[in-house]
């Protein structure tokens, strides 16, 4: 017999959850989070390159008054919480290929009655990389959509969610027929009007470095996976 039986596969990724059980948003729980992810860090694993790692990240709840700060420096009016949606997104470095991305991105979300409000480059420390990661960094932008009209959010306060994974899926499939390369030109971190998610191909130490958002003591969440 072959010394391989994929009934003994196991996945070896690591995970870590905590929140502030009165609902509390704090930078403290972000900054747990991020303790419990280095705690973490034998999980995973690094290339040749060890300083590179095979991918590490943070999921926040909506951080609303840290991202209406940072919408607002770029002349972006965020609505209520709830109204509005923040996509998460690796981009191709060549600036055609990325415009072309971003249009298609829009195009979903405006084919289904939302409001695009704008981009924001997110902030990030290329010196936290390895030398592989660094090499092979996408830009990383953030997309702002406001719920559209046609949905009500106290008939059901998901039904936007839903929306956006449609739209989600919809420029998925418009991208590949445009020819451009998922995940190399387009990749969705994460889509959501509740959630945030910062990743990367990381090690765990180096989130929090790589992402100055996590640093900021002004973003503040609830929960931390």
């Amino acid at each position: 017999p072959g010394l391989y039986d994929p009934r003994f596969e196991r996945d070896a990724c690591g995970i870590g959850f905590i929140a502030d059980l009165s609902g509390r948003p704090s930078h403290a729980t972000i900054e747990q989070g991020l303790e419990i992810l280095e705690n973490l860090t034998h999980r995973g694993a690094a290339g040749a390159d060890a300083s590179t790692g095979d991918g590490a990240g943070i999921l926040i709840q909506m951080p609303h008054a840290f991202l209406r700060r940072a919408a607002a420096e770029l002349g972006i009016t965020l609505p209520a919480p709830g109204e509005y949606g923040v996509g998460m997104h690796f981009l191709s470095r060549d600036p055609g290929r990325r415009r072309r991305a971003e249009i298609a991105l829009e195009s979903a979300l405006a084919g289904r009655g939302h409001r695009v409000l704008g981009w924001r480059d997110v902030p990030v420390d290329l010196q936290a990389l390895g030398v592989t990661a660094r090499e092979k960094a996408p830009v990383i932008r953030q997309l702002f959509v406001q719920r559209g009209a046609h949905l009500s959010a106290s008939d059901d306060p998901q039904a936007f969610n839903r929306d956006l994974y449609v739209a989600r899926k919809t420029w998925s499939d418009f991208a590949v027929r445009s020819g451009l390369r998922i995940p190399g030109d387009l990749y969705t971190v994460s889509l959501s009007t509740d959630t945030l998610i910062y990743k990367g191909l990381l090690l765990a130490s180096q989130v929090a470095d790589f992402y100055p958002d996590l640093r900021d003591p002004r973003m503040a969440s609830a929960l931390s996976l």
